[in-house]
């Protein structure tokens, strides 16, 4: 286990910074890093009472300011970003500066930290394009025309990938690089696809689904993918690595996600569909052979067991969740 570390979490403030937060606090001082705390996962947290979270309002684009504020970070784990589809196509450019510049900027902060020990890198499921099925860690990414701006995102990750691996080679930086599959759980908030979903499903509400339905995601639990995570940190074989962490074993179909909602629910919602007006992912599931083998990483939480537990916070929550999908606030979350 990480102990007495100074870890610090840029998008600290966000669903999975929060959880990863939550496991480490007890035994570690945790900087949580991010561009406001006012209105993302951790106002569904206590984290900000404890004594050993410090919060940190830094954008990732002031390198200044980034570089003082990592100054005494042992672990950083890198996950600000901008995210989301409709985002995306919105203002790519500041896309394309946060994901890379704010990459290129952090890397160069910890570069001159004497007591840096790793960066883990969020990087993302799609630098393998539209159709990725049980891919593995070296297969090849694919990259779809300029002319379409939806895959800048992808773009701006996989280039930041590079430059995280060109200083571990070029500089000997012990970084890990990792790429998850579409991970869901309590404490998700912002405009995210099953929390849409319950929503809607708890107001008895038609539930939207793009094209017809049959894209393929691979969903993991927040508490799997954490575990996943805690090893990144602190095994030695990680170094170095790329990791795909999801959980295939909870592979559905976008349609049969929505029908279990509604089940799960109780719900009189009916599944309505739309045309999604951008390029869609068909299929996205991981090979985690890497992961196993080398993080010791094995998803636990089934994808009905997951759902009813994101149920039941949502219903705890639902007015002020509703709220904040409503705002679509741009957050750099991942």
């Amino acid at each position: 286990m990480i102990k007495n570390k100074r870890v610090l979490i840029t998008g600290g403030g966000g669903f999975i910074g929060v959880s990863l937060a939550k496991r480490l606090v007890s035994d570690n001082r945790v900087v949580l890093l991010d561009r406001n705390f006012s209105d993302n996962a951790i106002a569904y947290s206590n984290l900000k009472s404890n004594r050993n979270i410090e919060l940190v309002e830094v954008d990732i684009l002031n390198a200044d300011e980034l570089t003082r504020a990592v100054a005494e970070a042992q672990i950083v784990v890198h996950m600000a970003a901008m995210v989301g589809v409709q985002e995306v196509i919105s203002n790519a450019l500041d896309t394309l500066e946060v994901n890379y510049t704010g990459t290129s900027n952090l890397l160069r902060a910890v570069s001159g930290n004497p007591d840096f020990e790793r960066l883990v890198y969020f990087s993302t499921s799609e630098v393998f394009g539209s159709n990725a099925f049980r891919v593995a860690e070296n297969a090849n990414s694919a990259l779809a025309s300029v002319q379409d701006v939806r895959w800048c995102y992808c773009v701006s990750k996989l280039a930041a990938e590079h430059l995280v691996f060109s200083y571990y080679r070029q500089k000997a930086l012990p970084v890990v690089v990792i790429r998850p599959f579409n991970i869901f759980g309590v404490g998700r908030v912002g405009d995210h696809v099953v929390l849409r979903f319950i929503l809607k499903a708890l107001r008895n509400e038609d539930l939207e689904v793009y094209g017809d339905g049959t894209q393929i995601r691979a969903w993991c639990y927040i508490d799997d993918f954490c575990d996943a995570l805690v090893k990144s940190m602190e095994v030695e074989g990680a170094i170095g690595q790329a990791f795909n962490i999801g959980n295939p074993l909870n592979t559905v179909t976008v349609y049969a996600l929505a029908s279990e909602i509604v089940s799960l629910c109780n719900s009189r919602s009916k599944i309505v569909f739309r045309e999604p007006g951008f390029a869609d992912v068909d299929i996205r599931v991981p090979d985690i052979a890497r992961a196993r083998e080398i993080l010791g990483f094995s998803p636990r939480v089934r994808l009905e067991d997951g759902l009813a537990r994101n149920i039941e916070w949502v219903r705890k929550h639902a007015d002020q969740l509703s709220q904040q999908v409503k705002a679509k606030k741009r957050e750099y979350v991942i």
